[in-house]
């Protein structure tokens, strides 16, 4: 499998210094399924060309457990696998250029940010014909901005009857960052083939919104990419659907997906409008400005999920106890490598602790803070067990302040892809009005002795309301868990 990248004129010298790999001296790497080479067929001042080859390892891969009981099979041994680029190529560049694919770049650092002018060449590419005779990986790859070239050739020169081979020889040709490129190609090549070589599990919904960011949510072929992206599992496509149309985030992740991209409201004509800024990152900057109006320096992140929101207090060196609890263990290994633990001081890990908890049970652990926060996760609760929400964080915990946010029923007529009566992810179990909100956070608040004050995260409509709804409790200095409090 061979894919080579070029970019010609004064950005030519630079193309070494955002791959990271010297263009002096080939390279080699020891993949999972097989060796990866990295070198410069082209090195001038005008052109720069890189390559990367993968040799794969056929038969070691045929006897893989994977195959299980199928591993003696002829068409183990017998197919194209080692020569049409597919997810083992994919998993290559993102392996060999994880550094490139990461836009970063310290000695080009400008060129790293800029897009370049880009030729991508792949020998050997699976691509299906529609109807109208227009290969898959145009129609993949046209809508990105490329300029795509199909090359396809007779299954066999001698032998025209057998017609025209599945795969042919593709070569984009663009104005792209760099780092754009690589994660389209990641996500891509796997779609192509519709087949990925190892086994597809819930880490891939986070890899595949990392790598689609900013492109993916409004891919016209975007239903078909996640499917093949992801197995054909359809929890998954379901989950990465929502998390990347920014609806909500999944299940206790507190709905702040990093890569998310917010859907935006549909305009008159019924066409949708990309917003400014997305609603995920909207909802963590309530949040944290909540949380500064409040002086909080002691946080628990109830329900933290991956960490989303973790990974900005631990980025705040004002925030010096940062307690992040969730009821998966998953969940919470996410979180750890997503803080990168494992990289920082003792003195800035001490800051953090991740605790397995629920939110409906009490918790000693996350008792007397600043500040709890409840991001999306309200609505992930059956309403029959929010008394024991109540009484875990706001008479058992007990903080100063509690933030929480939660979407806003009314405002889910604006989000074209979300038909009707149905909620903005598949684990919600209630979606509450502004009026249903605002009634349980006042009985809340006057039970426990807390004050509380409604915001708005996201475009406030004149019609619908925000999209999110915030709370933000202050508990009465003098109050007992009983006093009833007054609505700021």
């Amino acid at each position: 499998m061979l894919v080579t990248i070029t970019t010609r004129g004064d950005a030519a010298p630079d193309l070494s210094h955002l791959l990271h790999k010297h263009p002096g001296r080939a390279q080699s790497f020891d993949l999972s399924v097989g060796t990866a080479h990295v070198f410069y067929p082209a090195d001038t001042p005008d052109t720069c060309t890189a390559a990367l080859l993968l040799e794969v390892d056929a038969i070691a891969l045929a006897r893989s457990k994977r195959y299980g009981a199928d591993a003696q099979a002829l068409s183990r041994y017998v197919n194209d696998r080692p020569y049409a680029s597919t997810s083992m190529l994919a998993l290559a560049i993102g392996q060999v250029f994880r550094s490139a694919m990461g836009g970063r770049s310290a000695s080009r650092p400008e060129r790293a940010a800029e897009a370049l002018d880009l030729e991508l060449a792949l020998t050997s590419v699976p691509s299906e014909v529609d109807e109208h005779g227009i290969g898959l990986a145009t129609r993949l790859f046209a809508p990105l901005g490329w300029d795509v070239e199909e090359t396809r050739r007779p299954l066999d020169d001698t032998r025209p009857e057998w017609g025209d081979a599945a795969t042919v020889g593709l070569r984009l040709r663009g104005r792209v960052r760099l780092a754009d490129a690589l994660r389209q190609l990641t996500v891509l090549l796997p779609v192509l083939d519709d087949a990925k070589h190892y086994w597809v599990g819930d880490d891939e919904v986070g890899m595949l919104l990392r790598r689609g960011e900013g492109w993916l949510a409004a891919h016209p072929l975007r239903e078909l990419i996640t499917t093949r992206s992801l197995a054909h599992q359809r929890s998954l496509v379901d989950d990465a659907t929502s998390r990347l149309l920014g609806l909500d985030g999944a299940a206790g992740d507190g709905g702040a997906v990093d890569t998310a991209v917010d859907e935006a409201p549909a305009d008159d004509d019924g066409t949708t409008a990309p917003s400014e800024t997305p609603l995920y990152r909207r909802r963590a900057e309530a949040v944290l400005t909540a949380l500064a109006d409040v002086q909080a320096h002691t946080v628990a992140d109830v329900g933290c999920g991956e960490g989303a929101l973790l990974r900005h207090l631990f980025a705040d060196r004002s925030f010096t106890t940062i307690i992040g609890t969730d009821v998966a263990p998953r969940e919470l290994a996410r979180a750890e490598r997503r803080l990168r633990l494992d990289d920082v001081s003792d003195e800035q890990r001490a800051r953090v602790r991740l605790l397995q908890s629920s939110v409906t049970y009490s918790d000693d652990r996350i008792a007397g803070l600043d500040a709890a926060v409840l991001m999306e996760v309200v609505e992930h609760v059956d309403p029959e067990r929010l008394p024991a929400l109540e009484a875990s964080v706001f008479q058992a915990a007990r903080p100063a302040a509690v933030v929480v946010t939660t979407p806003n029923a009314e405002h889910n007529v604006r989000f074209a892809s979300l038909a009707a009566g149905r909620f903005r992810h598949p684990d919600h179990r209630f979606e509450w009005t502004r009026d249903e909100f605002r009634t349980w956070a006042q009985a809340v608040g006057d039970r426990h002795g807390y004050t509380v004050e409604h915001r708005p995260v996201g475009d406030d409509d004149p019609e619908v309301g925000p999209p999110t709804q915030l709370a933000l409790f202050r508990r009465h200095t003098t109050a007992s868990p009983t006093t009833g409090g007054t609505a700021a």
